[in-house]
């Protein structure tokens, strides 16, 4: 498979994500069960690819026990997403995800990894955020700022940055294999999520809804982390980061095209502010945080953080 292909391919497994996201809401299925299925399903597929590779799940108590992680980076964005998009628009989600990097460097400022604040990286924090609010427009009276849907969406690229951070200190460079961990890391978002399904009630699901979760944890989250783990090792951290740019584009063309949301030129001009944001917050020679939870944020002047399986769902 050519790099352009790989890449393409990638971006539109990865970038689908929140389509399948909205057709399983729509199609009867609770946010909690989205959760678990989806963890389940891409735990699965990467138990498989784990153990095709010879690579061992962790046995030390140490690694189990920072698996924690898995909470902040799958169990709970994963239920956020699906709140999220319960009122929110999947191409909008998928815009959003783009300022998972922002979040990331607003954390590691408030740890102290990433003093100083570099010129660049404050114009990228006001551009991007500047792009959010123009995506929702607080000053129209139909405003979505304040909705619980946009805040969970928020909540859960919050929570990734969270992730990253910690994942960065506590978790790499430890020995595992990272398919292995990231297998590892699924299966115990599996466990956090297992009580989700239980608060909503019971899902009355139609078969377009359990085509689209199984879509969305077999491919959006399980295939494209193998994916995106090919080509950082064959082609480096910078294509891979390069399908971060695609992936908003992406969400918002499937969600125009397949389920007829609106395209605004107040989304698609939010969308490029946001982009731009984050490409300011990448053009320093410390690197910045890289684009996307799909893609592999890393901590400047750290080692790299682990790519998240899943995203948008991943990291």
């Amino acid at each position: 498979m050519t790099s352009a292909l790989r890449m393409g391919v990638l971006a539109l497994l990865w970038g689908s994500g929140f389509l399948w996201i909205k057709i399983s809401l729509d199609e009867g299925l609770t946010p909690g069960w989205i959760t678990f299925v989806r963890c389940l399903l891409g735990a699965a597929v990467l138990l498989a690819l784990a153990y095709g590779a010879g690579q061992r799940l962790p046995r030390d108590r140490g690694t189990w026990g920072r698996l924690v992680a898995a909470f902040f980076c799958n169990a709970l964005p994963f239920l956020l997403f699906s709140i999220g998009e319960q009122t929110v628009d999947s191409g909008v989600a998928g815009v959003l995800n783009a300022t998972t990097p922002l979040w990331s460097l607003l954390v590691g400022l408030g740890l102290g990894t990433e003093r100083p604040l570099r010129a660049a990286w404050l114009g990228g924090l006001v551009l991007g955020f500047a792009g959010v609010l123009l995506i929702f427009a607080p000053w129209s009276a139909d405003s979505g700022l304040l909705g619980a849907g946009a805040l969970a969406l928020l909540g859960a690229f919050a929570s990734y940055a969270v992730a990253f951070a910690y994942m960065a200190r506590r978790l790499t460079g430890r020995g595992t294999a990272p398919l292995a961990l990231s297998a590892a890391q699924l299966l115990a978002a599996t466990a956090l999520s297992a009580p989700a399904p239980a608060v909503g009630g019971p899902a009355a699901v139609t078969w377009t809804g359990v085509f689209a979760v199984v879509v969305l944890g077999v491919l959006a989250t399980g295939v494209t982390f193998h994916l995106n783990y090919r080509m950082i090792a064959e082609e480096g951290p910078t294509s891979a980061a390069t399908v971060g740019y695609l992936l908003p584009v992406v969400s918002v063309a499937l969600g125009a095209l397949v389920l007829h949301e609106p395209l605004t030129v107040r989304t698609v001009t939010g969308m490029a502010v946001v982009l731009l944001g984050v490409g300011l917050t990448r053009v320093t020679g410390g690197g910045g945080p890289g684009l996307g939870t799909e893609t592999g944020d890393r901590v400047p002047g750290r080692r790299r953080a682990a790519v998240k399986p899943g995203g948008p769902a991943d990291g």
